[in-house]
């Protein structure tokens, strides 16, 4: 799956895992992007859409 939304180019973030003992290791945050159907140029095509564009309403959906 895609990791970085087409509309914003959100993408993953980097960081470190800190444990209780404050140990670290390496992590990635990942968007919550979904495969959605959308509506460009008047044809409908789909693209790897993360939800806060879909929430505010940055891309048409396709129904």
């Amino acid at each position: 799956m895609a990791r970085y939304c087409e509309i914003c180019s959100k993408g993953v973030v980097s960081g470190n895992k800190v444990s209780h003992s404050h140990r670290t290791s390496k992590r990635i945050w990942a968007p919550n992007v979904q495969r959605v159907r959308v509506i460009e140029n008047g044809t409908p095509t789909r693209k790897y859409v993360c939800t806060r564009c879909l929430r505010s309403g940055k891309v048409e959906r396709y129904v």
